[in-house]
């Protein structure tokens, strides 16, 4: 196999298969890409091609560099923000270059988080500048990111607002300092059912596996949500999760859907079976219930008792940043809290800064009251992030799913 162009379409075709898609500022990631290649030997290509990122620094090099990190106060000027569309709301952005000067280009580019690594890719690796100051990636791409020294140490200084951050967010597998990332937004995994169809609340991972509700279950195809969540289930805590607990998960759903157990696996199409009433419960994302509820009452979310998975998308400055201190200043700016609450109010998302709740309680009380967006303390103490797993990992991990999906 030839290195160029052959390679990089191969290694574009296997970020697709970690793909995940967003469908609207009110509708979460779909993480249903576990099957995309696997029919087409997904493994012999990963094999052929050894493909896992070529790292541009050495990450403990990157670490030590970010003890020491200085990037000096410069004028703004103009700099660019790179986001996922209808992800802000941009009355922000023209208050950020009325108080600041300079302009943020903002460009909402990231439709999927490895599309658009497939467009910087290169330039990563070559190691020269990809033209954008901020880009915000979710977890899984993000991890990648700061394993192969994709980025820039944040100087913390410049950032000081890094206190505001809820204290759950405050460290992350991938990044237990946060010294390369820091959240945008977040969402929940948990569980979404129709109350009329289940004749009362549910609140636990065990409902998924009741058999009164045999054939009426709909699971995530993608094993980071899925699996995770019967981990959860079982008490063992996901974010730290080995392969070997991860694999052991999915061989549990795969006996239930032999059980019949499981209508499908779904990525975000699992909402048309719920609104429609063809199932009972499922597992869902919390951005997608605060719509869903609008177009049926009946419909209802749970954070699982035994916790839910969290997933994230952080801002990072890539490396060889042109416009650091520029970046940083905007990063500090979203975490203001008046600034933050705007942003809540117009995204419906879990926002990482504390301390908004009691804004929006003046400003938009409904958005204050609605735990989707706020989960409870003794809720959000147990929601958990993604474990970090190599590429290789991954793709053991995406083989037994499509053994138990049929992809």
């Amino acid at each position: 196999m030839s290195e160029e162009p052959d390679r990089a379409q191969v290694e574009r075709a296997v970020e697709r298969f970690f793909a995940e898609e967003r469908l609207s500022r009110r509708r979460f990631l779909g993480r249903g890409a576990s099957a995309v290649l696997m029919a087409g030997g997904l493994a012999s290509v990963l094999s052929a091609c050894g493909i896992d990122g070529t790292a541009a620094r050495n990450l403990a090099d990157l670490q030590r560099e970010a003890t020491t990190v200085r990037h000096p106060r410069t004028a703004i000027g103009d700099w660019t923000f790179s986001n996922w569309p209808l992800y802000v709301d941009k009355s922000i952005l023209k208050r950020f270059d009325d108080e600041y000067g300079g302009h943020c280009k903002y460009v909402e580019e990231i439709n999927d988080n490895n599309e658009f690594y497939g467009k910087v890719r290169q330039q990563l690796a070559q190691g020269v500048p990809i033209g954008r100051d901020i880009v915000t990636l979710t977890d899984y791409m993000a991890s990648r990111w700061v394993r192969f020294g994709y980025v820039t140490p944040i100087d913390k200084g410049n950032v000081p607002n890094m206190r505001r951050l809820v204290p759950n967010l405050r460290s992350i597998s991938y990044d237990p300092k946060r010294q390369f990332t820091l959240p945008w937004q977040s969402g929940a995994i948990g569980l979404g059912y129709d109350i009329e169809q289940t004749g009362g609340e549910i609140s636990s991972v065990r409902d998924l596996f009741d058999p009164r509700w045999k054939g009426r279950v709909t699971m995530f195809s993608e094993p980071y949500d899925s699996a995770g969540t019967v981990l959860l289930g079982e008490g063992i805590d996901a974010s730290r999760a080995t392969l070997d607990q991860q694999l052991s998960a999915i061989e549990r759903i795969g006996k239930a859907n032999d059980a019949g157990q499981f209508r499908r696996f779904t990525g975000n199409d699992y909402t048309t079976d719920l609104t429609k009433g063809n199932i009972a419960i499922a597992l869902a994302y919390s951005g997608d219930l605060v719509q869903l509820q609008s177009d049926n009452p009946n419909l209802r979310f749970a954070y699982p008792e035994e916790g839910a998975m969290l997933f994230t998308d952080n801002m990072m400055l890539p490396a060889h940043v042109e416009h650091a201190y520029a970046a940083e200043t905007m990063m500090n700016y979203v975490y203001e809290p008046e600034v933050a609450a705007i942003i809540c109010a117009y995204v419906n998302y879990i926002s990482p800064v504390d301390g908004i709740k009691p804004l929006l309680e003046r400003t938009n009380p409904d958005i204050a009251a609605n735990e989707l967006i706020f989960p409870p303390e003794d809720v959000r103490r147990k929601l958990y992030p993604y474990p970090t797993f190599s590429t290789q990992q991954e793709q053991t991990m995406y083989e037994a799913m499509a053994k138990v999906t049929g992809a």
